[in-house]
Formats: structure tokens, sequence, C-alpha cells
């Protein structure tokens, strides 16, 4: 089977500092891959690279078909397929502080799919209850746990049903009960049907351990 992402020999500096030096890996459907390492050998970086939120200097990435190559970030005109291939959800959530939980998932479907509001609003508040966060539809941000922000920002992720959905430190301010959790429902949306394939960027060993199919280590800062 044909990988869902395929990274190949990517490398990547900031300034005069090599973060990535030739780095290889795909992720396949219905697999969860860990992307593993200390802090500042670059797993964020893939991630953000992935989704073409930075540029990156040398090798090849493919998601789904769509391939990115070295060099300037295109245009967003131009990353309108990539977006619908790829969710990702940053460490620190990054929901908008002024929108709802329920604006917060509904951005992506009207914005960059041109879905109607009424149609965007039932897929999102479908996506919240699914997540176990349908209640906390018209909260916003400042008003929700660590745990509801983080299920709304996967709800968002998820809103415009991409085959590859990357995630940051996603375990980084749970404790074990909601960790556990977590992983639960990351396992499910990879084996309900959907195709998907997930690629974690995390430092919890024991929760690559129990909840992906295999872990990629990235090697320590020389």
């Amino acid at each position: 089977m044909t990988a869902l992402l395929e990274i190949r020999d990517l490398r990547l500096a900031y300034a005069s500092r090599q973060v990535l030096a030739g780095l290889t890996l795909e992720v396949r459907r219905g697999e969860v891959v860990a992307l593993m390492g200390e802090s500042g050998v670059g797993k964020t970086s893939v991630l953000r690279a992935v989704a073409a939120l930075q540029q990156f200097d040398g090798g090849r990435i493919a998601v789904d078909g769509f391939t990115l190559e070295p060099g300037p970030v295109r245009r967003q005109s131009q990353l309108t397929p990539l977006r619908r291939r790829v969710g990702l959800v940053f460490q620190d959530h990054a929901l908008f502080e002024h929108l709802s939980a329920i604006e917060n998932v509904m951005l992506a479907l009207t914005h960059v799919l041109g879905r109607s509001a009424v149609d965007a609003e039932a897929t999102a508040r479908h996506l919240l209850a699914s997540l176990a966060v349908g209640d906390r539809a018209d909260a916003l941000p400042r008003q929700l746990s660590g745990g509801e922000a983080q299920r709304v920002a996967i709800a968002r992720a998820l809103a415009p049903d991409p085959a590859l959905l990357l995630m940051d430190e996603p375990t980084a301010a749970l404790d074990p009960a909601r960790r556990d959790a977590l992983g639960q429902t990351l396992r499910r949306l990879v084996t309900n049907g959907t195709n998907r394939g997930l690629l974690i960027a995390t430092h919890d060993v024991a929760f690559a351990n129990a909840y992906a199919d295999r872990a990629v280590m990235l090697p320590p800062r020389p």
C-alpha cells in the first residue's frame, strides 16, 4: 500500500544550525506513528514542514499525492489541496480566543472549504459531540479546561476530514487518566473506517509504547 505521508531525506536549518539532516519516514493509513526525541531536535519543525507552515531546505514531502518541495512556502491559494489532506493540533491548542468552541471548529469549513454556515455548524456540533465536548460548544477558550481545549482543537483539525492528522506533544499538560483517554480517542480515529493516519510528535515514551504502532527516533543534537 502506498504511504499516506512520505518524507524523504528532509533537511532543515535555522541560520547556521542544522536541525534535520536527512529524515526519512512514512505514515500509512490506519497507522499511528510517534515521532520521538529530546527537545530541540526538530519534532515540531517536521510537523510544520508537512503542514506547509515553514519552508525546508532539502528533500521531499508527499501527502496523499500532494508534493512539497524545498524552498519558500507556496501561496495559500496553492495549498488548498493540502489543507484538505492535513490537520494539525498545536501543543498550545492555538484556539482563537475571541471565538467560541464551535466557531473555532467551523472556521476552516466556511473559510477554506466554502461550506455554508448551516452545514458547517452541523458538522462542528457532530465533531464536538463525538469528542465528548458537545456541551461546551458555546464556551470561549478561556472557559475551557486544558483537556476540553485540546478536544476542541482536535475537532477543529478534523473538520475538513483530513487523511493525515498531526499532533504536537499532545500529552504535555495531561494527567495519566486524561492521557489514557486521549490515547483511546486517537486509536479510534484510525480504526473507525476513515483510513486516516496520525503522526504524533512526543517525548512521552509510555504514551508512545501504549498507543503508537511504531516510533521514529530523531537523533540528539550534536
